[in-house]
Formats: C-alpha cells, sequence, structure tokens
C-alpha cells in the first residue's frame, strides 16, 4: 500500500519517527538506526512496511531499502515479531546481521534486548534454509579481470551473495551488485557493505 513516506520530520520518539506529509502525520514504528539519520524540522524519506491484522494497523519505516528487506526477512522468521526485528535492527547493519546470519554468530543476534539463544538459532536455521545453494551461481567472482578466481576468493564471494540473499536480495540483484568488486582483496564484510550500497542507489 506504501512503498514510501516523504516530507518533513515532525517528532522523534524512541522506535518513532513521524514524517509530515501534505499535512498528515505518518507514524513510522523504527530502529535507532534510522532515528540517528533524521533530524526533527528537516526533510525525511522512509521506506515502509504496513502491518495489518486482527486489531493491527502498523507501519513502520527505514531509512533505507537493505534495512527494510532485513525487517522483512526477520519477521519471516516464525517466533520473530516486529518488536523483536526492530530490537535486532537497532543494535546492528543490515551488513552485520547478514554476517551474522551465514557465519552462525548467535551472540551478535542476542545483543538485542529480548531476543534469546533459542530465537537467535532458529533466525539463523530459517534464514540460512531460505538461501538456495545456487544463488552465487553465474556469479563474476574474477573482480572484474575475467579470469576464474582462486576456489577461496569464489567461496568469499558465494558467503556475500548468501548474506545479501538473506536480506531479500533477488540472485540477479545480488550478480549485478558484485559483479567486479576485488574479492580478493576486500575483506567479506566490506564486500557486503559495498554490494548492498550498490543496490541501494536508484
Amino acid at each position: 500500500m506504501f512503498y514510501y513516506v516523504s516530507g518533513t520530520v515532525a517528532e522523534l520518539l524512541p522506535y518513532l519517527a513521524v514524517i509530515d506529509c501534505g499535512g498528515v502525520g505518518y507514524a513510522c514504528k523504527t530502529t535507532n538506526q534510522t532515528l540517528s539519520q533524521l533530524k526533527k524540522g528537516k526533510p525525511g524519506k522512509l521506506y515502509t512496511y504496513l502491518n495489518v491484522g486482527e486489531d493491527v494497523f502498523d507501519l513502520y519505516g527505514f531509512a533505507t531499502r537493505s534495512e527494510l528487506n532485513s525487517f522483512r526477512q526477520l519477521i519471516s522468521v516464525s517466533g520473530v515479531g516486529p518488536k523483536a526485528a526492530l530490537a535486532i535492527l537497532s543494535v546492528g547493519t543490515p551488513e552485520s546481521l547478514a554476517m551474522a546470519i551465514v557465519t552462525g554468530d548467535e551472540r551478535a543476534l542476542t545483543v538485542a534486548p529480548g531476543v534469546g539463544k533459542k530465537i537467535a538459532q532458529r533466525i539463523i536455521l530459517e534464514l540460512k534454509d531460505k538461501v538456495a545453494k545456487e544463488t552465487a551461481g553465474g556469479l563474476d567472482f574474477s573482480g572484474g579481470k575475467g579470469a576464474p578466481a582462486a576456489p577461496a576468493f569464489a567461496s568469499k564471494a558465494a558467503e556475500a551473495a548468501q548474506a545479501l540473499a538473506v536480506l531479500g536480495y533477488t540472485s540477479q540483484e545480488v550478480s549485478v551488485a558484485l559483479k567486479g568488486l576485488d574479492v580478493e582483496n576486500l575483506p567479506l564484510e566490506e564486500i557486503i557493505r559495498q554490494g548492498l550500497k550498490r543496490m541501494a542507489k536508484p
């Protein structure tokens, strides 16, 4: 229903940003990461997710599509609601979340308030399983040099591809984002960060 809201930042409260769009204030539940990028009285744009259910009609807003995709993936996990998803995304970035899931780092997830070990394990298990083994198929792991990469580099690029897929991007989007990156010399988290940056461009 809503793709994004764009207007003036009217209010900033804990886990909530109000965006004034033509005289209508849209209350968007959000993360600390997004709140840190907004300033009251200044223009703001949030990518949104509308949660509708019995006695529920909540709008969630995020500064980047990467964070929105992460939120969607988290709430797709059984037992993980919007509140827990916001808590997780408030203590880390989409990149760090992807790293935690791909590497099975439970501790990185349990740092979030209200997220215990069992929930962290479920997030890792369910989201990792959603990533098809062929996610990295057809990607250019040569760093743009047109030559086959060594297995270690291919593996690193494959991990980055899995991480991006975990965040909700299609294999085609991931392929374009990673093509030509210097996977031989970049650390895994930087490959993910650059991939996300490329996909964030309009």
